[in-house]
């Protein structure tokens, strides 16, 4: 399974440079880059990602602001051309901190160090909890992340399984199947028909949920109370 990362500067060189550097790392993939600090703030708060490259002294928001509000802390990269932010860097449990200009030598020593932190949190730290599982699609069987599920529909006996990246799985199964083998506090059932995965959502409106993907999906009254109390309204 990938590094999922992000990469968040004002500096289009430099965000150019990430993209150059994470290219030649396959177990690495950079999902989006963002000139924009509330727009990457904004992604983080609706997608989980495993690694976050960060520069420090943005408009609107410093990275150290940003990295503080949130809730779930990927794993942090801070480049910046500035030492003097270091040891606030720091203190935030970064992995890291690379000073401009970033040399591909200095990359390629942080990412040995990015995997062997990933390979920690997801076998010696992390719960025994399963990250994927098993349909039977187009004649053979399908392996589907969790991290990779956006929202499920039913279809009478088939359910259409809505990814991220890629195009949708068709299978056999009815929806309350597939629910047993999905963990409650990743995603929700919010209607007799759907599945949503909590971290697509970025709004709850009345009776409807939005995905930061921009589609709209229905809340039935049955499970409105179920999505009331996880969003804390």
């Amino acid at each position: 399974m990938k590094i999922k990362a992000i990469a968040i500067d004002d500096e289009p060189l430099a965000l150019e440079l990430i993209r150059t550097y994470t290219a030649q790392f396959p177990a690495l993939q950079l999902l989006q880059t963002f000139d924009d600090a509330l727009s990457g703030a904004e992604f983080l708060r609706c997608r989980r990602v495993d690694l976050l490259f960060i520069d420090i002294n943005m408009p609107d928001i410093t990275g150290i602001d940003l990295v503080r509000s949130l809730e779930e802390k990927p794993m942090v990269i801070f480049t910046t051309a500035h030492k003097r932010f270091a040891h606030e860097g720091f203190e935030l449990e970064a992995l890291d901190y690379l000073l401009k200009p970033i040399s591909l030598e200095r990359f390629s020593r942080t990412m040995q160090k990015t995997m062997a932190q990933y390979h920690y949190r997801h076998t010696v730290a992390a719960p025994r909890e399963p990250e994927s599982f098993f349909v039977y699609a187009e004649y053979k069987q399908v392996r589907i992340w969790m991290d990779e599920v956006e929202y499920i529909e039913s279809l009478e006996d088939y359910i259409r399984i809505h990814l991220l990246s890629g195009r949708p799985v068709l299978t056999l199964m009815p929806l309350k199947k597939v629910l047993e083998k999905l963990p409650h506090d990743r995603f929700r059932r919010i209607h007799r028909s759907y599945i949503v995965a909590v971290r697509s959502i970025c709004a709850i409106a009345y009776r409807r949920v939005l995905l930061h993907s921009g589609i709209s999906l229905p809340v039935s009254s049955t499970y409105a109370e179920d999505i009331r109390e996880w969003s804390g309204k």
